[in-house]
């Protein structure tokens, strides 16, 4: 929550040339309601399963940069998705910073009714493992620009062996699935 998935991940797809996709918005545009309707109607629970299952789905698509929402993890078949179909990349970023981040949205339920930043340093000690062991890339996120991160992860790619591949297939004029 806070991290810059939806905002770097637009910068990076447009950068690539690649379809955005915020599973959030995604979501809430299938179902007609806000995250924080499903959350006051079904409970965190009911969110989580229409969350695995919409990625489930986009897990499968091709050519996409795919901003999923921070308690996604949580769930095993998630995990195994994000691992397996795709790079996967985890935008690091500390509980103050999430919290300074976040201060004043009133559309993120998981921090209602909390202290922003003891929520956030709990849900991130619960998630910590599971996206460090996810990732592909970890990019401490810190203080710079969107734009920089942007770059930063740009030439993370360049180094990966995977990010290679995806970067290679970009610049293919001959490959129609890129």
């Amino acid at each position: 929550m806070g991290a810059g998935k939806s905002t770097v991940g637009r910068q990076l797809a447009e950068r690539l040339g690649k379809r955005f996709i915020d599973a959030d918005r995604e979501l809430e545009s299938r179902l007609g309601v806000s995250i924080a309707v499903i959350f006051d109607v079904e409970g965190e629970a009911g969110f989580r399963r229409r969350e695995a299952l919409l990625l489930a789905e986009l897990t499968q698509e091709t050519d996409i940069v795919l901003a999923t929402g921070g308690g996604a993890i949580e769930d095993g078949a998630t995990r195994s998705a994000l691992k397996s179909r795709g790079m996967t990349i985890y935008l690091a970023a500390s509980p103050k910073e999430l919290s300074s981040r976040t201060r004043g949205d009133r559309n993120r339920p998981m921090l209602h009714g909390a202290e922003p930043e003891e929520r956030l340093e709990e849900l991130l000690r619960r998630r910590e493992a599971w996206y460090r062991e996810v990732a592909d890339l970890v990019v401490e996120t810190g203080r710079p620009s969107v734009s920089r991160l942007t770059l930063m992860i740009l030439e993370a790619l360049r180094e990966h062996p995977v990010g290679m591949q995806l970067l290679r297939q970009m610049h293919d004029p001959a490959r129609s699935d890129a």
